[in-house]
């Protein structure tokens, strides 16, 4: 497996310290703080860890408290709210230097028929068409040493931006775009591993799109962006190593906050998750990213 996304994997086998209470370690990405996909990542595996294997995740619902050291490991303690005939409820808190940094409900559900129907893929071109995301080097010089350190930091993902042009949906600037994304390498046939991985990219991409309609400064000081809260409902399987597509909007910004939201297709049309979230957009004030 390629070690970009063999070290992600590895990320996501916490160590379990009891019944209840799993381990995790962290990678500097080039952020101030822990990637907040990462958390989201290792939280839903925790949850997992304590749920029959007949039981699916179908959402999961988490605030971002305070920002996550990566030099230090993240502690998990899951509380089993419920245990149901159809659905289990669990409450997940990511602990760090005695201080909780994270919260999620998950729950989880055993299969089930029903009706059925969903939204439309929309018309846009291929990830084969279109070229890879932009390198370090041909980064604007305005960025600061930490910036290029997140631009340079190798992925585990690889991504495709779609045009807007190409996509129909207005003038460059306007609060959306469409993302083709893939793991750089094969995974195992494991639905719980694939969950977990895209609830690991979710987070990648949304608050970004917030950011579309403005002209931001240049000054990355007078800038401070960070994720609040995140939720996610998986409707249909998905294998993160095949092609997807992230299309996000961004409704509204107000308050110092930026809120988005997506769709998670598959490369056949199939709507596989949605997600949401708000996040902190403060500029030109000295204010802690931690709210």
């Amino acid at each position: 497996m390629d070690y970009r996304l063999a070290a992600v994997v590895e990320l996501l086998n916490l160590e379990q310290l009891e019944v209840n209470l799993f381990r995790g370690m962290s990678l500097d990405v080039g952020s101030p703080q822990v990637f907040g996909g990462q958390v989201l990542g290792q939280a839903l595996k925790a949850a997992y860890g304590t749920v029959e294997p007949d039981r699916i995740a179908h959402s999961l619902h988490a605030y971002f408290l305070l920002r996550g050291d990566f030099n230090a490991p993240i502690v998990y303690s899951v509380d089993r709210a419920r245990d149901g005939r159809s659905f289990t409820s669990r409450r997940v808190i990511a602990i760090q230097h005695g201080e909780q940094i994270f919260n999620m409900a998950a729950s989880f559900q055993v299969p089930q028929p029903g009706v059925e129907h969903q939204l439309t893929m929309p018309v846009v071109p291929g990830p084969e068409s279109l070229p890879v995301a932009a390198r370090v080097e041909e980064m604007p010089s305005h960025l600061s040493e930490r910036q290029r350190h997140y631009f340079a930091h190798e992925w585990p993902f690889e991504f495709r931006m779609v045009p807007w042009g190409a996509a129909d949906s207005g003038p460059g600037g306007a609060p959306g775009r469409y993302v083709w994304l893939r793991a750089v390498d094969k995974l195992p046939d494991d639905d719980v591993l694939h969950r977990c991985l895209l609830a690991y990219v979710s987070d990648l991409q949304l608050l970004a799109t917030a950011t579309l309609p403005h002209v931001m400064p240049k000054d990355s000081a007078t800038v401070v962006l960070a994720s609040i809260d995140h939720a996610m409902w998986f409707h249909r399987p998905l294998r993160v190593d095949q092609w997807f597509l992230h299309v996000i909007e961004s409704p509204s910004a107000s308050g110092a906050r930026g809120f988005a939201r997506a769709s998670i297709f598959s490369r056949d049309g199939v709507l596989a998750a949605s997600t949401a979230q708000e996040g902190l957009m403060r500029i030109g004030t000295q204010h802690p990213a931690r709210g």
